[in-house]
């Protein structure tokens, strides 16, 4: 009889051990991704609360370098994100020097050929970098692919723009509404817009189809008339806004429309990079 106790108490004892054990390197685990930026906790004593859009912030690692870096929650109709820092000054200046000899006018996708068309719907200038072109553009790339947990092999050639003063692109999808694109890598899921340069005035991104306050964010005073008429994001070199075209259910999520509101005064410079479903071919 004392033996049979002696045994469950033993088997109790090893659970409780077993159970210690993963408590133990759960922490260890959690310690070390806060410590390397990967995981972080919310900042800031307030309570916020899902109408003020200004309110959802995230401190990351700087990621090794001297400039801060952190994340933004700036929509969840369409998920929208704002990476602050993403990219150095370094580098948005190498890019805008690999595309300035290339530059020429913008084109959108006919919806019926596939194939590519002039607009006036858009008018800015811009270029085509290759997949992993060089270090730089690959490092980038693993970057892009880190914070949307998207593999490289899902997204499109960096895509370099540049807006001169009444530039602008009327509001459109990202995603595809012909057959020819889908079969070219599946759909469209989501887009990271990296804004190369400053920008003095105007140049927003807007989604005029977005779901919240949009008068909540905290840079309402900066935009422009353009920028007030939906959510906007106005332009900071180093920035990325990630936004998906695309629900977690896989249905097009059409709160994505967006645009590009005229540049007033400045240029504007940036970089698109498009991702799709399947893994990309061309």
């Amino acid at each position: 009889m004392a033996k049979g106790k002696h045994a469950r108490f033993h088997g109790k004892r090893s659970t409780f051990t077993l159970v210690l054990s993963l408590l133990l390197m759960l922490t260890v685990v959690l310690l070390l991704l806060l410590a390397l930026g990967i995981f972080s906790l919310p900042v800031g004593d307030e309570e916020t609360s899902i109408g003020d859009l200004s309110s959802f912030r995230r401190r990351m690692g700087d990621g090794g370098g001297s400039r801060e870096q952190w994340t933004e929650v700036i929509s969840w109709e369409p998920r929208a994100f704002v990476y602050h820092n993403f990219l150095s000054k370094e580098e948005c200046e190498y890019l805008i020097s690999l595309a300035k000899p290339h530059m020429v006018k913008s084109t959108v996708v006919d919806s019926k050929t596939g194939k590519s068309k002039d607009s006036r719907v858009r008018t800015s200038s811009g270029m085509f970098l290759r997949r992993g072109q060089d270090k730089i553009i690959r490092e980038i790339e693993k970057r892009i692919a880190d914070f949307t947990f998207i593999p490289v092999e899902h997204g499109e050639g960096l895509q370099i723009l540049h807006y001169e003063v009444g530039q602008k692109y009327d509001a459109h999808f990202d995603y595809f509404l012909d057959e020819f694109n889908t079969k070219n890598g599946g759909q469209r899921l989501a887009t990271l817009l990296m804004y190369l340069s400053d920008v003095e005035e105007g140049g927003e991104t807007i989604f005029p189809a977005a779901k919240g306050n949009f008068s909540s964010v905290a840079w309402w005073d900066e935009l422009s008339e353009c920028g007030k008429q939906g959510l906007a994001i106005k332009p900071k070199m180093g920035d990325a806004l990630l936004f998906w075209s695309m629900r977690p259910d896989a249905t097009l999520d059409p709160s994505s429309l967006h645009g590009g509101c005229p540049v007033i005064r400045g240029n504007k410079w940036s970089s698109t990079k498009w991702m799709h479903l399947g893994e990309y071919k061309i």
